[in-house]
C-alpha cells in the first residue's frame, strides 16, 4: 500500500486520504519509507471530541480539529476537506446563586434598634463551590462573597457555605449573634445552628438584624448578570 511523505498508509495513489500530501511516485530501487508514529507528546485523541488520532494525522476525522495549530478549522476549510460540521459546544452548567433579602419579620423578631432598610427585590450573588457570608473590613482584609453590607448585626466573618456531593452546607464561624436556618414553610428559627448544617432546596438562612439568604440553582444567564453587577 502506498505511503505518503508523513508515513501514512493510504489506498489512494495521488493524495494521502489522511493528511492530504501528494503521494510520491514509487522508486523501485529505493527502500520504502519507514512509517512514522506520532511523538509521545502529541495527543493520541482529539482534545475537542475525543476521537482517536490515527498516527500523526493533521486533522481529526470526526470534527476537523487541527492538531498542528490546536484550533478548529474555518468552515470553508472544513468543507474543502469534506469534514462534517463541528459539533455544538456543550451547554454550561447553570451554576448557583444566593438571593439576599431584607426580611421585616426577622427584623421584628430580633428587636433590633437599627432601622429597617427599604425592601425590594433580592440582591443576586453568583456562587462557586464555597462562599463566605459577612461584611467587608478593609483593615482586616475581609471581603465576603455574600456581603451583608449595612446589617451591623452580621459579623465580619459570619458563616461559611460549602458545596459537596451536590449539596450545600453551612457552618457558623463563631459569629456574635449566631446563624439560623429554617424551611420556607416553617416558623422563624429561634435556635442558632451548631456544626455543619445541610442546606435543602427550601432552606432559609437568617443572619444579622434583617438579612435572609436563599441558595438556589441559577436560571440561564443569571450567573453572568450577577457577576457583572457584583
Amino acid at each position: 500500500m502506498p505511503l505518503c511523505p508523513e508515513g501514512h498508509e493510504t489506498p489512494a495513489h495521488d493524495f494521502c486520504d489522511q493528511c492530504g500530501l501528494p503521494i510520491p511516485a514509487p522508486d523501485p530501487e529505493a527502500a520504502p519509507p519507514a512509517k512514522t508514529e506520532a511523538p509521545a507528546d502529541q495527543p493520541v485523541t482529539c482534545p475537542n471530541c475525543g476521537t482517536p488520532r490515527p498516527g500523526s494525522a493533521l486533522f481529526c476525522e470526526s470534527c476537523g480539529y487541527d492538531y498542528t495549530t490546536g484550533a478548529m478549522p474555518e468552515q470553508d476549510l472544513r468543507s474543502e476537506l469534506g469534514l462534517p460540521p463541528a459539533p455544538p459546544a456543550p451547554e454550561p452548567e447553570p451554576g448557583w446563586v444566593a438571593e439576599v433579602w431584607v426580611d421585616p419579620q426577622w427584623h421584628t423578631l430580633q428587636e433590633s434598634s437599627d432601622p429597617l432598610p427599604p425592601q425590594g427585590p433580592p440582591r443576586i450573588v453568583a456562587l462557586k463551590d464555597r462562599a463566605l457570608i459577612g461584611r467587608v473590613s478593609v483593615s482586616r482584609n475581609i471581603h465576603p462573597d455574600i456581603d451583608c453590607e449595612l446589617d451591623s448585626g452580621c459579623s465580619r466573618r459570619q458563616a461559611y457555605l460549602t458545596f459537596a456531593g451536590g449539596t450545600w452546607y453551612i457552618n457558623d464561624l463563631d459569629s456574635a449573634n449566631g446563624t439560623f436556618v429554617s424551611s420556607a414553610t416553617g416558623a422563624l428559627p429561634e435556635t442558632p445552628i451548631t456544626g455543619r448544617t445541610q442546606i435543602d432546596a427550601d432552606t432559609r438562612i437568617y443572619v444579622g438584624a434583617w438579612t435572609r439568604i436563599v441558595v438556589r440553582p441559577a436560571i440561564p444567564g443569571e450567573t453572568a448578570t450577577s457577576a457583572k453587577s457584583a
